[in-house]
This record gives C-alpha cells, sequence and structure tokens, in this order.
C-alpha cells in the first residue's frame, strides 16, 4: 500500500505514481516491495519514505547479527535499481533527476530514496 504527501504544485496522482514506481522497481529487483511509501516533494528534491522494505531472508539476517551483510547487499541493489529508478521519475515529473541518493535502515526497517531534480529555468521578469 502507498500513500503520499500532497504538495500544492503537484498533483496527488503524480505523488502516488512516484510511490508505486519505487515500489514496484524495488519489488522487481528483491522480490518483495516494501509495505507502504510516501513520496515528498518540495522544489527541486524527491523524497521517498519506505516502510517495512526487508525480504524474510534479510529479516533473519538481521535477527541473527549480520546487519551489515544486509545494509552492503542493500546498498548493491540500490546501485543496480539506480537508472530504472531515476528513469521513471524523470518520465512522471518531466524533469531531469541530477543526483540520487539511497540508504537504509534496519531497526526499524526504512529506507529512503532521495533524487535530486535540475532547476526548472523561470524567464526572468522584466
Amino acid at each position: 500500500m502507498t500513500s503520499t504527501q500532497a504538495v500544492p504544485s503537484l498533483g496527488g496522482s503524480r505523488l502516488a505514481a512516484i510511490s508505486n514506481h519505487v515500489v514496484r522497481v524495488v519489488s522487481e529487483y528483491t522480490g518483495r516491495g516494501p509495505t507502504k511509501a510516501r513520496s515528498y516533494v518540495n522544489e527541486n528534491i524527491v523524497t521517498v519514505v519506505l516502510q517495512d522494505t526487508l525480504t524474510k531472508g534479510e529479516r533473519s539476517l538481521v535477527d541473527d547479527g549480520f546487519d551489515d551483510l544486509v545494509l552492503t547487499m542493500r546498498k548493491a541493489y540500490q546501485g543496480t535499481m539506480r537508472d530504472d529508478l531515476i528513469a521513471g521519475i524523470e518520465e512522471i515529473l518531466d524533469r531531469k533527476v541530477t543526483a540520487f541518493l539511497s540508504d537504509n535502515h534496519v531497526a526499524p526497517d526504512v529506507g529512503v530514496e532521495v533524487f535530486l531534480l535540475a532547476p526548472i529555468d523561470h524567464p526572468s521578469a522584466g
């Protein structure tokens, strides 16, 4: 299930599309997507907060003290997913992504995907 944080300049349907896109890509790469996602957009930054991200196997590894291994594996997934995540955000927002940052935390089980967008050129007044 996904939800969105409304932003006056960005319709809720596009925020939902961002959340759904990230959940879908994570699921395609890891075999299981997060159960909650919330997207926030503020000028040139898109942040997607994911909850309940770990697979059953990853949770088992965390329970056995292998947090660092799980985080290293997640970092590898994030690098592999990068191009697909960026392409979807650029398509949904019709804006160029200039940087992508991603991280996970195991307790609590949360992740973030952050996309920095190229500034929108505004014509000068006068």
